[in-house]
This record gives C-alpha cells, sequence and structure tokens, in this order.
C-alpha cells in the first residue's frame, strides 16, 4: 500500500506528449479545453466550422505547444472521416478526444421545423458518435486514450423551446456510457462534462435580459455564472492518467444548478 501511495504525483495530471483533437475549438468552451490542454503539455488538433482561429492559435503557441487546424462541417460524413486521418498524419497518435462542437436552435415546440432537429440530432449526437468511432479504432491499436464528450445541465432535464438539443445532450450521457463499456477493458476512458450556465459572448445577450439572468443566478448555489477557467481543471483531470479509474460518467460544472429546484 505504502508503494501505491508513494508514487502519486501531480505529474499525474501533466498531459506532455500527449495530442488531444478538440471540436469546434476556436471559440468558447472548446477554446477553454484546448488552451487547459495545451497549459498541461498536450498538442492540438482542432476542427473548426467558422474562420476565426488565430485567438487560440496565439494562445496555444504562447505556452509552447503545436496546434493544427481542420476546417469542415462535422455532419458532412467525408469531412468527419477525414478528421483522424488528418491527426495521425500531422501527429502520429490520438491520445484524448473532446467532442465538443454543437448547435441548438430554439424554436417553440408544436412549430419546431424538421430541418432544425435533424441539424441538431447530427451534429450534437451523431457525429460524436460516428468520430469517437473512428478515433476509438486507433485508441484500440494504442491500448489507451480519453474520449471525453460534453453534456449539459440539459443533459438531466428538459426546457422548453430548445427540444433537439435536450434529446442529444441526454443521449450524450447514454453514448458515454456505451463507450465506457465497450472500451474499458482496452485502458480507453470515456466520461462527460456537463457544464452549467458559463459567461460567454454565445449567451451575451441572454445575460443582458435580467429577468432571465436573475432567474438563472438564483437558482445556482455558488451565485453567479461560471467563467471559462471554471472548466479547464476538470477537462485536464479526465484527459489525464489522475482519471483513469474513472469511466462512464458525467461530472457537472455548474456552481450547483442541477442540485436545486
Amino acid at each position: 500500500m505504502e508503494e501505491q501511495l508513494k508514487r502519486f504525483s501531480m505529474d499525474y495530471f501533466s498531459l506532455k506528449g500527449k495530442v488531444a483533437i478538440v471540436t469546434g475549438a476556436n471559440m468558447g468552451l472548446g477554446m477553454a479545453y484546448a488552451v487547459a490542454f495545451a497549459k498541461a503539455g498536450a498538442d492540438l488538433f482542432i476542427t473548426h466550422f467558422t474562420p476565426e482561429v488565430e485567438t487560440v492559435k496565439t494562445l496555444i503557441e504562447a505556452e509552447g505547444r503545436r496546434v493544427v487546424f481542420s476546417r469542415g462541417d462535422l455532419t458532412d460524413k467525408t469531412y468527419l472521416k477525414s478528421v483522424a486521418p488528418a491527426c495521425m498524419q500531422a501527429y502520429g497518435r490520438i491520445d484524448i478526444l473532446v467532442n465538443n462542437a454543437g448547435i441548438s436552435t430554439f424554436g417553440a415546440f408544436a412549430e419546431y421545423p424538421d430541418e432544425a432537429w435533424k441539424s441538431c440530432i447530427d451534429l450534437d449526437l451523431n457525429a460524436v458518435y460516428y468520430l469517437s468511432h473512428d478515433v476509438a479504432k486507433i485508441m484500440l491499436q494504442q491500448k489507451s486514450g480519453k474520449i471525453i464528450n460534453i453534456g449539459s445541465a440539459l443533459s438531466y432535464a428538459s426546457d422548453k423551446m430548445c427540444p433537439p438539443y435536450t434529446v442529444a445532450k441526454h443521449g450524450i450521457l447514454g453514448l458515454t456510457k456505451v463507450f465506457a463499456n465497450e472500451l474499458g477493458a482496452y485502458n480507453i476512458q470515456t466520461n462527460a462534462i456537463s457544464p452549467g450556465f458559463l459567461a460567454t459572448e454565445v449567451n451575451r445577450e441572454l445575460r443582458a435580459d435580467p429577468n432571465f439572468y436573475n432567474k438563472i443566478t438564483n437558482r445556482i448555489p455558488a451565485g453567479r455564472w461560471g467563467d471559462l477557467d471554471d472548466l479547464m481543471g476538470t477537462a485536464v483531470f479526465l484527459a489525464s492518467r489522475a482519471s483513469d479509474y474513472v469511466n462512464g460518467w458525467s461530472i457537472s460544472v455548474d456552481g450547483g444548478f442541477t442540485t436545486t429546484l
């Protein structure tokens, strides 16, 4: 037992020598995961749909780490199938996959358009499965890997005006358990992060509405919306050796939001 206690060190949290794919990491929460990994020592492969990459590129390279970008639509099967091979060509390995890219289209349930439903499910759930399946085949050969899916507070509950997003985020937790069960015997762990309400550019207008802002804030035991750096430690933990015996679970980074009524 003493030997087990002695061998633990802060090096368990290091990602030195690791390669991480983070989808949609040129903005928002994805950028936070990517920069956290760079700070922990990893090199990055980032898929992105919108063109702006200079901010995340600068932040990653400031940590002395490499970053390779791949622009495309993850709902396009041809592009999606190119992601894992492109990362392998650039780095020769894939140690971490973060399925961060996603969309949400708000609308009344009775009139919700079929195309909006399909677009959201295709990106937020189907693309997660297909990319994870491709990357898992590489991780199986390596006999190691970390897959991190991104859930939500709506992985545990429902809200009005966003039916496919809620369904997709519930599905993410099921998908996480399936991959954990299938891959755990091969030293591959699959877990999820379920962020709560974090203050980002995407929700600036929502936060400007005092009724909505106060309704949410009053339900958060921490008494505030989260910041991007509130997510970064959890991401590094799940990507590192420190979480090797954590498999199939979701960590809610929400200030306690989902504990309250």
